[in-house]
C-alpha cells in the first residue's frame, strides 16, 4: 500500500493552524538592491496579438529580463566570495529547506542603525528561546526591510545599516553547526565595517560562504515569525556557475 504521509503532510500545513509568510521582496525596478546595481530591466521580445481561441499560432507575451544576480531578495552561494567554492547548480535541494530561528533585534537597530549582532546576543536569545539546532536557517530580524532606502544614508550620504559581528558567525557555524544564515540588509557585515578603507570590508559574507553555506540577503516580513518553531523554503535556480540569484523564500509558522 502506498505511503501518503507526506501528502497528509502538505494538507496539514496548508490548513488551520498554520501560517505562509512570504519573506520575499516583489522583484521589479524598484525593488530595494544593493546601491552599485542598475535596477532591474525588461525587454518585450513577444506580445499578444489579435487571434481567434482557435489560432494554433496562439499570441503570448514573453519578456527578456536584466537584473544583477544579487539582486533584491536573493541567495548567496559559496562561489561569490570564494573562487573553489560550490556554484548555483551543485546547492543540494535539501538546502533548500530548515528549521527557522528569528533573532529579533529590530529594537537595538532602531536606536543604532549600525548595530552589529554578537555572540552575546545570541547566548542571550538561547537563554529565552532554547539551543539553536543543529542545521537551522539563522535570520536576523533588524526590520530593515520597511526602509524604502536599505543603506540608509546620512545628510552626506554615507550609509548606515546593521550587520553579523564575525565571531558571531563563527560562533553559529562552530558551535552550532547551523545551515544557512539571513537578513534584511542587503550586506552581511554592517556599514561601518563595509565603508572601511583599512581593510576587507566584508569578513562575515567572506567567512559564511567560505565555510561551504548559502545565504539569503534582502529578506523582508520577519516580523511575522516568530522566534522558534518554523521552517523556511528558499527557492532559487539551478544555474550553471551562478554564484547568486533572486530568491523565493518563505516560512510556514504554526499560528500558536
Amino acid at each position: 500500500m502506498a505511503n501518503l504521509k507526506l501528502w497528509d503532510f502538505v494538507k496539514e500545513v496548508k490548513g488551520t493552524g498554520y501560517k505562509w509568510v512570504d519573506l520575499t521582496h516583489e522583484l521589479s525596478p524598484e525593488t530595494p538592491h544593493w546601491y552599485g546595481f542598475k535596477p532591474l530591466e525588461g525587454k518585450l521580445l513577444f506580445d499578444y496579438r489579435e487571434g481567434t481561441p482557435d489560432d494554433m499560432m496562439a499570441p503570448m507575451r514573453c519578456i527578456q529580463y536584466s537584473v544583477a544576480s544579487q539582486y533584491g531578495t536573493h541567495v548567496d552561494v559559496p562561489l561569490h566570495f570564494w573562487g573553489d567554492g560550490r556554484d548555483m547548480s551543485k546547492i543540494t535541494v535539501k538546502e533548500l529547506v530548515y528549521p527557522l530561528v528569528v533573532v529579533d533585534k529590530s529594537k537595538e537597530c532602531a536606536e543604532n542603525a549600525e548595530f552589529t549582532m554578537t555572540v552575546a546576543d545570541l547566548e542571550k536569545w538561547e537563554s529565552e528561546n532554547g539551543r539553536i539546532p543543529e542545521g537551522a536557517f539563522v535570520a536576523f530580524r533588524s526590520d530593515w526591510h520597511k526602509k524604502s532606502n536599505l543603506d540608509n544614508p546620512d545628510e552626506n550620504g554615507n550609509p548606515h545599516y546593521p550587520g553579523w559581528s564575525v565571531d558571531a558567525i563563527k560562533w553559529l557555524v562552530e558551535e552550532r553547526n547551523i545551515g544557512a544564515i539571513g537578513h534584511e540588509p542587503a550586506d552581511t557585515d554592517p556599514s561601518y565595517v563595509t565603508t572601511r578603507e583599512d581593510a576587507y570590508p566584508y569578513p562575515g559574507e567572506q567567512y559564511i560562504l567560505e565555510t561551504d553555506r548559502i545565504q539569503i540577503e534582502v529578506m523582508r516580513n520577519l516580523d511575522q515569525v516568530p522566534a522558534v518553531g518554523a521552517m523556511i523554503v528558499c527557492a532559487f535556480p539551478k544555474l550553471k556557475d551562478g554564484t547568486g540569484f533572486p530568491a523565493r523564500c518563505f516560512a510556514i509558522c504554526p499560528e500558536d
